[in-house]
């Protein structure tokens, strides 16, 4: 049984480099193949969505119909017709108000930057942060 081969310590660092920079290749070649597939799935699945909504769209528009003609059975069809128009604005408008409160908490989270310099002003003692 022959004996593994003894490097000294000089080659092994000097090999180090070397190394460090095929393994960061490898690792973006890593993440090139995983982008690609990610990537892939994606697009596959969004162009499933897409057509899931264009029947949405239309059975939706069926439902409204359906609704209108139920309600024609027991009022003039116009009126049917105007209260359905008018849920479907209070629905909208509800429906807005919460997308505009959500729009705004948005602006009202801290930032990554924010938070950093906030990091470093507590690391450094300066600046308003939260003493524990």
């Amino acid at each position: 049984m022959s004996e593994p081969s003894k490097r000294s310590l000089i080659g092994l660092i000097a090999d180090l480099p070397g190394q460090i920079v095929d393994l960061i290749k490898a690792e973006i070649e890593q993440l090139k193949v995983k982008a690609i597939h990610v990537g892939k799935n994606a697009g596959i699945g969004a162009v499933f969505v897409i057509v899931a909504l264009i029947f949405v769209f239309f059975a939706v528009g069926t439902l409204v119909a359906v609704i209108i003609l139920a309600l024609a059975l027991v009022m003039p069809a116009w009126l049917a017709a105007l209260i359905v128009f008018v849920l479907f604005l209070l629905a909208a408008g509800v429906f807005g108000l919460l997308g505009w409160r959500s729009f705004k908490r948005i602006s009202d989270e801290q930032g990554p930057i924010e938070g950093v310099r906030r990091d470093i002003d507590a690391l450094k003692g300066t600046g308003d942060y939260d003493r524990r």
